[in-house]
């Protein structure tokens, strides 16, 4: 497995997207980039921290390429918004890929240079950082899209419309339904 750690705004809402990837055995909600120790949400939330709202996924590289993730993650948030991802706003929403061992610059600033070629009059924003410190966040967090998010205004509002993208996008890159 291959680890590749986006942080696009609210991590509930590329939670859900990533999940539905072929390929993508675990994605986990967290924080990374900060300077706080054990981070907490509310912490994060209020800015105090440092930190962005990420996903940590974990892929099979013979199955889903990373530089199809990546094209996904520039897909599904939008890149162009710097700290903020609509209503969310603070550098904890901030467009961030994160190197690792995994993940080379190289493959950040492709991605970049991707997106970029692909947005007209605005440009792209997104951070290259790390490596750094990854915190998972608190368990009410993980899955949060099947579990409770699909009863939640908000998520209701932002996360369907990511995956009408994902679907219009990347058909070929989704896990079989039912």
């Amino acid at each position: 497995m291959a680890e590749a750690i986006l942080a696009g705004g609210c991590f509930w809402c590329t939670e859900a997207v990533f999940t539905s990837l072929t390929g993508v055995q675990e994605v986990t909600s967290g924080y990374i980039g900060g300077t706080t120790a054990e981070p907490t949400y509310k912490a994060v939330c209020a800015g105090d921290t440092g930190h962005a709202e990420a996903i940590r996924i974990l892929f099979d590289p013979a199955v889903i390429a990373l530089a199809d993730l990546l094209d996904v993650f520039m897909a599904t948030h939008d890149p162009t918004q710097l700290n903020r991802q609509g209503g969310d706003v603070g550098t904890q929403y901030r467009s961030a890929i994160f190197l690792g061992d995994d993940l080379s610059r190289t493959d950040a600033e492709a991605a970049i240079a991707r997106a970029q070629s692909e947005k007209t009059g605005a440009n792209v924003v997104t951070t290259i950082e790390g490596p750094a410190t990854w915190w998972p966040a608190e368990d009410y967090h993980q899955g949060y899209w099947e579990g409770e998010g699909q009863s939640n205004s908000y998520c209701m509002a932002v996360i369907p419309p990511k995956l009408a993208k994902l679907r219009k996008g990347f058909a070929g890159k989704l896990k079989a339904e039912g």
